[in-house]
Order: C-alpha cells, then sequence, then structure tokens
C-alpha cells in the first residue's frame, strides 16, 4: 500500500511542477514553495494522513487551473471588447 501511495506522491509532484510553469510569480518561486510543502510533510507514514495531503494538493491544482483560465478569460476579454466606460 505504500508503494502505491508513493506512486501518487509522485504524481501529484510532478503535476504541480509542470502548473508552476505558469505561475504569476515565477516559475522559481512556484518550484522553491512546492519542494518546501513536500519537504515539511516527508516524515508522514500515516496512510490516512498521507490521503489528506493528496487531496488537498488535488485541490490546489484546481485552483491553479482555475487561476490560468481566468487569466485567460481576462486577456482575450480585454482583447475583444472595448470598455464601456471610455
Amino acid at each position: 500500500m505504500a508503494s502505491s501511495l508513493r506512486g501518487e506522491v509522485l504524481n501529484l509532484y510532478k503535476n504541480l511542477l509542470y502548473l508552476g510553469r505558469e505561475y504569476p510569480k515565477g516559475a522559481d518561486y512556484f518550484r522553491s514553495r512546492l519542494k518546501a510543502a513536500f519537504l515539511k510533510n516527508k516524515d508522514v507514514k500515516d496512510p490516512e494522513k498521507i490521503k489528506q495531503l493528496i487531496a488537498r494538493g488535488e485541490f490546489v491544482i484546481k485552483e491553479l487551473e482555475a487561476l490560468y483560465f481566468l487569466r485567460k478569460y481576462r486577456a482575450l476579454k480585454q482583447r475583444y471588447y472595448s470598455d464601456e466606460n471610455q
């Protein structure tokens, strides 16, 4: 069971690392924070606690995706719609 959780954690780390490339404060900032967060929890052995941490990581993935979609939406909106206050 520990090996399956290890695979999930590694997948989570890879996905977050991939999503962090477009982070507004920069990829280096995101990478350092991500590494610190994973190292902080490296000694957790309880499978239930690990599952909770994985669920939190998946929530962060959803939030990052929403942030990126919102940024793209705003850019498109500014490009194609004129400001109505002018």
